[in-house]
């Protein structure tokens, strides 16, 4: 990874307290956008995905010395209950969470497996307001995807699960303390954030804080019949490109979002 880079903290006021901040606040009102990573800013289902889950279960497997069925159970169980499988096994094993998500985020060709749709740069530097990436996944990895995509200066921060912990507490999405606090150190009101995920159980709970709620479809594998949107969901889209500013549709579209619970 680049060397420019000092190792962040595990605490995420102190590690954004260290960087610079601009120098001029931003207005109240103005756009807040906190984009997820995976299968939202790329196609992570089509290689990153089956590769990560193949590595965690190996990880398992050689850590808590269990069998393949019970160390998949353990990777998909801890990942419904707590959000991402890191947080459970470092609740419940002896385990390294630091070696966990270095082994399970080493990828032997990354940029042949990285897929996003066409015009991602143009498309994410046309929406107005601040933008951050708010991702379970650890910086490093999040930092090569974005690079891969060409798309990682059009961001203010990395907010990665390193930068979520509490003290000695892991949290991850959708963790209400974790965004709370988030939103307080860069500065952001939760009435201006606009989350972009494709997890529907992010979006489900960050709803309740007033936060904006974007669900993206198209990059989750197989078709979703008769799901419809959600009530807590402000916006559905298959593409990013629904949030371009460059449409009479895309304005309106961005207008509504921005403007859906301002006091």
């Amino acid at each position: 990874m680049s060397a420019r880079r000092k190792p962040s903290s595990p605490d995420l006021p102190a590690s954004l307290r260290r960087r610079r901040i601009s120098r001029s606040r931003p207005h109240a009102g103005s756009p807040v956008w906190l984009f997820d990573l995976d299968n939202t800013l790329h196609h992570a289902s089509h290689a990153i995905f089956p590769e990560i889950n193949r590595a965690m279960t190996q990880y398992i497997i050689d850590a808590l010395q269990v069998e393949r069925t019970e160390a998949d159970r353990l990777r998909t169980g801890y990942t419904q209950r707590y959000g991402a499988a890191l947080l459970g096994l470092a609740r419940h094993h002896p385990i390294d969470p630091h070696d966990f998500l270095r082994v399970v985020h080493t990828f032997a060709d990354l940029p042949a497996m990285v897929r996003a749709e066409r015009g991602l740069a143009h498309i994410i530097a046309a929406l107005p307001g601040r933008k951050f990436v708010l991702t379970n996944a650890p910086e490093n990895y999040a930092r090569a995807v974005l690079r891969e995509l060409r798309i990682e200066r059009l961001f203010e921060r990395v907010i990665a699960i390193e930068h979520m912990r509490d003290r000695r507490t892991w949290r991850a999405k959708p963790d209400h303390t974790m965004l709370r606090r988030t939103l307080r150190t860069v500065h952001a009101r939760a009435s201006d954030a606009i989350l972009v995920e494709d997890t529907l159980g992010h979006l489900k709970r960050y709803k309740r804080l007033g936060i904006g709620t974007v669900w993206i479809t198209g990059h989750l594998p197989g078709h979703l019949p008769g799901t419809g949107r959600p009530l807590y969901v402000d916006q559905r889209i298959r593409s990013l490109k629904s949030l371009r500013l460059g449409t009479r549709s895309g304005r309106q579209k961005c207008s509504r979002l921005t403007r859906r619970t301002k006091p």
